[in-house]
């Protein structure tokens, strides 16, 4: 009886410890803090987003890559401190995101105001979420309370990002590897309704897909031959860009699910989703459902991921500058 007693008042302990981690990250983190912190990042994505409509999608990217190494701990902004240093942004996944300076800038602000109180990780979070409502997409909760990494590392990013020539078996693995579900694959994947890619993310599906000279054959013949005409001239271009969603890259609506299911998903790892039964399923509910329905169910992802590995409490730093390690 008396192991019995010492080991439920262990759980009762370890219970208690995982709790307090979970309410730290919470709604209104920055309340009593820096009570408008939430009020001046969304001013600044405001004010910007009417210009710069494309930094939506960047910042998804950006939230995206961050949360998938080590959690979402704002390690995809620290620059390295010397040259043999290989941080998470010269990772070729990392090489093409966008948004660094922009972060930089809403951290600025909110130092003016608040000094050394609101994380670079929750203003990623937060900027992300506002730009993506700015332009008429969903919006959805972001508790807030993350703190900050130190380490940041090329390698953990090349080995956790999903790749754009991923195949589900590679997908699901790393998804599942963050806690996240089949579900969450398809609807964070529809973020590709969103932004751009360069050419070279995808030009092996039109020129080389399997060493020989070839095209993707599950690529649509008449959409492969119209980038290779117009848009992606060869396999060495890695400077011009596409739309994802062509027609609507800037309009967050349900077109990304329609081209999907016609053969139209410009990476690998979208044309992945029609492989697997329950992933194909998905993608062709949310093509014929309603856009709310998909706004609300992308939320609940997005506010998932968000969750990935956070550290709390004393865990990590609230960086000053968000490049550099205090």
């Amino acid at each position: 009886m008396a192991r019995l007693g010492l080991a439920v008042v262990t759980i009762f302990v370890i219970l208690g410890f995982v709790s307090i981690s979970e309410a730290q990250l919470k709604l209104g983190f920055y309340d009593k803090t820096c009570p408008n912190a939430e009020k001046i990042v969304q001013a600044v994505v405001n004010q910007h987003i009417r210009n710069v409509p494309s930094l939506a999608a960047g910042l998804i990217r950006m939230h995206f890559h961050d949360c998938f190494v080590r959690g979402c701990d704002g390690s995809i902004l620290i620059n390295a401190t010397s040259s043999n240093q290989q941080v998470e942004k010269v990772a070729p996944p990392n090489l093409t995101v966008r948004g660094f300076d922009f972060i930089d800038l809403v951290k600025t602000v909110l130092e003016r105001k608040c000094p050394g109180v609101v994380s670079c990780a929750d203003i990623i979070t937060l900027a992300t979420r506002d730009s993506v409502a700015a332009i008429g997409g969903p919006t959805w909760n972001v508790p807030t309370g993350r703190r900050d990494g130190r380490i940041s590392n090329a390698t953990e990013a090349l080995n956790n990002i999903p790749p754009p020539f991923g195949n589900f078996t590679t997908l699901i693995t790393l998804f599942g590897n963050q806690g996240l579900d089949v579900k969450d694959l398809v609807l964070l994947s529809g973020a590709h309704t969103i932004g751009v890619s360069h050419c070279s993310s995808f030009s092996n599906r039109l020129f080389n897909f399997t060493g020989v000279g070839d095209q993707d054959p599950s690529l649509d013949s008449e959409y492969a031959d119209n980038l290779k005409s117009r848009r992606c001239l060869s396999i060495t271009d890695n400077t011009t860009k596409v739309e994802m969603d062509p027609g609507s890259r800037n309009t967050f609506d349900l077109s990304y699910f329609k081209l999907v299911l016609k053969r139209r998903g410009l990476f690998e790892s979208d044309s992945a989703l029609t492989k697997d039964p329950t992933a194909l399923g998905q993608v062709r509910g949310f093509a014929e459902g309603s856009l709310q329905d998909f706004f609300v169910e992308f939320g609940k992802s997005m506010e998932k991921m968000g969750r990935i590995g956070v550290k709390t409490g004393s865990d990590g730093e609230i960086r000053r500058t968000c490049s550099v390690v205090n």
